[in-house]
């Protein structure tokens, strides 16, 4: 008797007939999040490339095509373009477009250079040296510059500006065996730096950094041509020569509007 043979092509996973099949777990979803929160998104993205990337200096895509690139409602796209053009970075014209309007200096943190040194090739560097002196300074000043209390400094108030545009306010507290012959140089067309390592033979070493965001107090921002409680970047930085001498504390407040830090990080 011929015997029929049939192939059970079941896989060996599947369910038994008749048992329930659970649902397949639905695909992971991006929280909802407010608008806010998506057009501050956007606005980072843009704001690098507005700044150092290939919308510099130039028109912005339109705003249906942000909406596809971003995956991002209409309304999130104005919220991020009205973002940037509060920071002054861009300018929305009815008719015309989305254009880039702002352009920032890079500022390097990896190396010991003065801010002419630093800006050389985005233009010409001058000072305005407002105030200079010798003053007896606070117990901090002359702990941080290891000098004996009631021993007097030199005093240097600067405007730093590039091509005419005002960009920091220096304020600048130096030994007085340094700081007197210092005061004899050209300090309108020179960095403090180069100049401290004639006077002392020897170069600079190493500083040390601080960096923190404060609001432009009324003088500063009448200084440095900026809105009265406008970001500035305070940059406090004590500078030792090649021997470990402390000779330059320095308080720095750069407009935060025209000046961006950047720097290489390892974690070696």
């Amino acid at each position: 008797m011929a015997v029929t043979r049939r192939d059970d092509t079941r896989s060996a996973t599947a369910p038994a007939p008749g048992t329930a099949t659970a649902p397949a777990p639905p695909a992971a979803a991006e929280p909802r999040r407010p608008r806010a929160d998506r057009a501050r998104r956007v606005a980072d993205v843009l704001r690098r490339q507005v700044l150092y990337g290939d919308l510099r200096s130039g028109a912005l895509p339109a705003e249906a095509e942000l909406v596809r690139e971003f995956g991002a409602s209409r309304n999130t796209v104005r919220e991020a373009l009205a973002l940037l053009r509060a920071e002054g970075l861009i300018e929305r014209c009815p008719g015309v477009g989305t254009h880039a309007v702002a352009e920032k200096y890079p500022h390097g943190l990896e190396r010991l250079l003065g801010l002419a040194e630093t800006l050389r090739e985005h233009g010409e560097v001058a000072n305005e040296v407002r105030t200079t002196g010798l003053l007896t300074p606070s117990r901090e000043v002359s702990s941080r510059l290891r000098l004996p209390a009631g021993e007097q400094v030199v005093y240097i108030e600067r405007i730093r500006r590039l091509d005419g545009l005002p960009l920091s306010l220096d304020l600048t507290y130096v030994p007085r065996d340094l700081g007197e012959p210092l005061l004899a140089e050209d300090l309108v067309r020179n960095d403090i730096f180069v100049l401290l390592e004639r006077i002392a033979g020897r170069p600079l070493g190493r500083a040390e950094v601080t960096l923190e965001a404060v609001n432009a107090d009324p003088h500063s921002a009448a200084t440095l041509d900026a809105p009265r409680g406008a970001a500035l970047l305070m940059l406090e930085r004590l500078t030792h020569l090649s021997d470990g001498r402390p000779v330059d504390l320095e308080f720095i407040r750069f407009r935060g509007d025209r000046i961006t830090m950047s720097g290489s990080m390892s974690r070696a």
